[in-house]
């Protein structure tokens, strides 16, 4: 279902993607749409894990500085039989961790200071299961691919917003429709694509919360490691980019009410009730 609702999801990206490359130029728009994304997508393929590392400080460690974390995430990689990734620590009080990396042989896994001094081991393993998780189902690249989509059809609804104002020089009966219908689609195509990728990644993370109590055994330790980090990341915000916030176990980013729709994560209480569920009938 999970997979079903992602492939949905990716070709409602397309289909805008499309729609908003059109309206500025028909099928040469088109065109113009699919390159742009495809360049955009080759390059957070290949660096968007080092522009992610560098951007937050992340330090690599190896197990003689921290044989605790070094050997769990070891101990973790090979019950979900992955290689081993290499293990980042970043200097912040915030208690938050993510994975990186463009496959399951050149992944990272990162984890704040903060979320080390929080949580015990069982619920920091329930954490790390859950970042390796991400991995095993290459849900990096699907958010990333998702995340260059939604970058690539707001930078064309600029575009469409331009060209509608000093005139694009197609007449109304072209493809793609007159001044009003591009500058209305320019301004809801971007509003749509966010919520579809946010959709996206609120839909992974459900399946990484499921995939990661699997490798730890255990749910309820990332149900309350969840629950910790959740009072945790409120109380000593963390300084994030928005736009790899759908990279962290929990989101870096506060905001309730209507702007849970642009939530690159689904709600802790509902994730905690479900590996709750998945306790009671060892559904793991």
């Amino acid at each position: 279902m999970n997979t079903l609702k992602t492939t949905f999801l990716m070709a409602l990206l397309t289909i805008l993607l499309m729609l908003i490359g059109g309206a500025i130029g028909g099928k040469g728009g088109m065109t113009m749409a699919f390159l742009l994304a495809g360049c955009m997508n080759f390059f957070s393929y290949w660096f968007s894990d080092k522009i992610v590392l560098s951007m937050y400080g992340a330090q690599p460690i190896e197990e003689q500085y921290n044989p605790r974390f070094y050997n769990m995430v070891r101990q973790l990689a090979g019950r979900a039989g992955l290689p081993m990734p290499k293990i980042y620590v970043i200097q912040d009080d915030s208690p938050n961790a993510f994975a990186t990396g463009r496959n399951p042989e050149h992944a990272a896994v990162a984890a704040t200071s903060g979320i080390m001094r929080l949580l015990n081991d069982e619920e920091l393993a329930g954490v790390m299961a859950h970042e390796l998780a991400h991995v095993k189902n290459r849900d990096i690249l699907i958010s990333t691919i998702a995340a260059t989509f939604a970058g690539a059809i707001t930078y064309l609804a600029q575009m469409a917003q331009w060209g509608a104002m000093f005139g694009s020089g197609r007449s109304e009966e072209d493809e793609g429709g007159g001044m009003f219908g591009m500058i209305l689609m320019a301004i809801l195509a971007p509003i749509a694509a966010m919520l579809v990728q946010m959709a996206i990644s609120r839909s992974r993370e459900y399946g990484a919360d499921a995939l990661g109590a699997h490798i730890s055994d255990n749910p309820l330790s990332l149900a309350r490691a969840l629950q910790k980090l959740e009072m945790g990341s409120q109380q000593i915000p963390m300084n994030a980019n928005a736009a790899t916030a759908h990279m962290f176990i929990v989101t870096p980013l506060t905001g309730g009410g209507l702007m849970s729709l642009f939530s690159t994560h689904p709600p802790i209480p509902e994730r905690v009730h479900r590996l709750e569920y998945m306790s009671r009938t060892h559904d793991y």
